[in-house]
């Protein structure tokens, strides 16, 4: 595993709860009665997080994430337990953790830099960089209460990954800044994943955290359910947030039992579905080359982990892919199309209902996909015992690989839009290797590359054929 950066045992971290202020005041000058009611915002969390890598930190608001991450930090200290972090830490927080509202930028630069362990000359060789990188222009001058939240997080983030940190910790605070400035942060972030920096990362976006992070935690209150693979623990995450509140307490037992493997990477081998070397990947020996002119359907080409959310009173039915002709196919070829469909059986009415697909690497990024109406269809309500065929046409515009498909179906439940019916990585298909194939990366953008000499470097070609 290497050197442990972050190591967490048995920690547990409690606060007390007052009905009133004056409680609290009470309660100090008369020990003997107790005045408040213990909430427990972390209970007997372990973790080891080794150098170099980057953790997924998922949960929903009130889980423990943020008393987490605090802890780790050092601005709170566990009720119990105890915590070791080897390196310099670098966190953002809470929006506004550790800037004076007063000062200016240019002073809390100065003020932060040097609480993060620079010298007063460091700061001043890195300062022309960290405003680069900021770009809020004139408002460097002017206190920071009047800054907009963007710009905020673009200072706070500018000098906490300025001062080369052994350990950045990002609490969300990039969802306020724009795209492009986003882009520009997690272009900083793998920056230190290849220097060897180790990453907390929270996030609710589960593309980001699948893409940018070697393993995952999900916290659920106070207790750290799952420590697993991006692509689990978001699997896990996505399905309990959505699961009748009668049923969480059962899902979370079978999740606990995810944690019993003693070696996530025996675990790996188990499950060929996140493994991207795997030979149920690999191409036909004899498939490709042959067969690269026309799709076929192969019968072993099936997920081995498909996770189906809890039924609202909807079912999805045979999802599959076919060729325009009606043809069942897996095996396709770039650049054609094809039709995605299932059935829905509704088992209970229902109504504004809206179906979708969408398609997504091994590592679960998600590539694409649609959704449709079904009131664009004049079929607002349905009765139970309904089914409906949902056909998806696209062309394939992906390299060759293998990729999964999710599907979902959503309408009213008592007065609240939410999914009926939702299954991920329910199908999968792979597209072909093609030997004349000039594309890269996943999606196929139908670039077509011309060469052609300058006219300046084709007069100079030919004065030197005269000469």
């Amino acid at each position: 595993m290497g050197e442990i950066a972050i190591s967490l045992k048995n920690v547990s971290k409690c606060f007390k709860r007052y009905h009133h202020p004056a409680d609290r005041l009470k309660e100090i000058l008369l020990p003997g009665k107790v005045r408040s009611d213990e909430f427990w915002a972390l209970r007997d969390v372990s973790l080891e997080l080794p150098k170099g890598k980057t953790l997924g930190v998922v949960g929903r608001n009130g889980s423990g994430k943020s008393t987490l991450l605090q802890t780790i930090v050092g601005t709170l200290s566990p009720t119990s337990g105890q915590v070791e972090v080897k390196g310099r830490i670098s966190a953002l927080l809470e929006l506004g953790s550790g800037f004076n509202p007063e000062f200016t930028g240019r002073q809390n630069v100065f003020f932060n830099a040097q609480l993060l362990g620079l010298s007063q000359q460091e700061v001043e060789n890195r300062f022309d960089e960290i405003v680069a990188f900021a770009d809020i222009g004139d408002f460097l001058d002017q206190p920071v209460k009047t800054y907009s939240s963007g710009m905020f997080v673009r200072l706070a983030f500018a000098v906490a990954t300025s001062v080369d940190p052994d350990i950045l910790i990002v609490d969300e605070a990039l969802s306020v800044g724009d795209e492009a400035f986003q882009r520009k942060c997690f272009a900083r972030i793998e920056t230190i994943q290849e220097r060897g920096g180790t990453i907390l990362f929270v996030s609710h976006a589960a593309a980001m955290v699948i893409e940018l992070c070697d393993s995952a935690i999900f916290m659920h209150d106070g207790e750290l359910l799952l420590y697993h693979t991006p692509k689990i623990v978001v699997d896990k995450y996505q399905k309990l947030i959505y699961s009748p509140t009668h049923k969480v307490e059962a899902l979370c037992e079978d999740i606990r039992k995810l944690n019993q493997e003693k070696d996530e990477a025996e675990q790996a081998e188990k499950l060929p579905l996140f493994t991207p070397h795997s030979s149920e990947f690999a191409m036909p020996a004899n498939g490709p080359v042959e067969q690269a002119a026309r799709a076929y359907y192969d019968e072993d080409l099936q997920p081995s982990n498909t996770l189906h959310y809890e039924s609202r009173g909807a079912k999805i039915i045979e999802p599959h892919i076919m060729t325009p002709t009606g043809k069942k196919v897996n095996n396709l070829v770039g650049r054609h199309e094809y039709v995605y469909t299932y059935t829905v059986e509704f088992l209970e009415a229902a109504s504004q209902i809206r179906c979708g697909m969408l398609v997504k690497t091994i590592s679960g990024l998600d590539l694409g996909g649609a959704s449709h109406s079904f009131s664009e269809q004049s079929l607002q309500t349905v009765e139970a015992g309904t089914k409906v065929v949902v056909k998806f046409r696209f062309k394939c515009l992906l390299n060759p690989g293998v990729y999964f498909l999710n599907a979902g179906v959503s309408g009213i439940v008592n007065g609240d839009f939410t999914y009926l019916a939702r299954c991920i990585d329910v199908a999968m298909f792979r597209v072909q290797q093609e030997q004349s194939l000039s594309a890269t990366g996943i999606v196929d953008l139908l670039v077509k590359p011309t060469v052609a000499l300058d006219a300046e470097v084709s007069e100079t070609v030919k004065q030197i054929e005269l000469i």
